[in-house]
């Protein structure tokens, strides 16, 4: 990588905080909706209806709903940030394909255009890793002393 004279490489701090920020925000989607979806949080739908709302048995909404929620928690606290990460993917692909893609990209006309940022999110945590801050790297660092 280079850069132009007069400017400097990122610091790792400034990374790390910046992949903070992705995963607060991208964690705090997930737990939104997986509640909602789990425990029919914030006046969510529930298992029960959004399976029946997308013509799926309930234990598909039971996963989608796990999923998310704990996906959201591995992003937000970094432990097993990268497992977290691929329910998220899959998720995402999955509504994508099921449920978004055929009403185009416009969010507002039901299109795939969040999804696909919280696809495309995802995919970049399971390439970077939690960054620097992260529960898993306290707890690492804990276990070795």
């Amino acid at each position: 990588m280079r850069f132009s004279a007069g400017s400097s490489p990122p610091l790792a701090k400034q990374i790390g905080a910046a992949i903070l920020l992705l995963r607060i925000a991208s964690a705090s989607a997930f737990l939104y909706h997986g509640s909602a979806i789990l425990f029919g949080a914030f006046a969510g739908p529930g298992p029960e209806k959004f399976a029946a709302l997308h013509h799926w048995p309930v234990v598909i909404a039971y996963l989608v709903g796990l999923a998310q929620f704990a996906g959201g928690l591995a992003i937000l606290s970094g432990v097993l940030f990268r497992l977290g990460a691929l329910c998220i993917v899959i998720v995402m692909a999955g509504a994508i394909a099921m449920v978004h893609l055929p009403h185009g990209f416009d969010v507002t006309k039901g299109g795939m255009e969040y999804a696909l940022t919280q696809l495309l999110l995802a995919i970049a945590f399971l390439l970077t890793g939690p960054g620097r801050y992260s529960l898993e790297l306290w707890f690492s660092q804990l276990w070795r002393r």
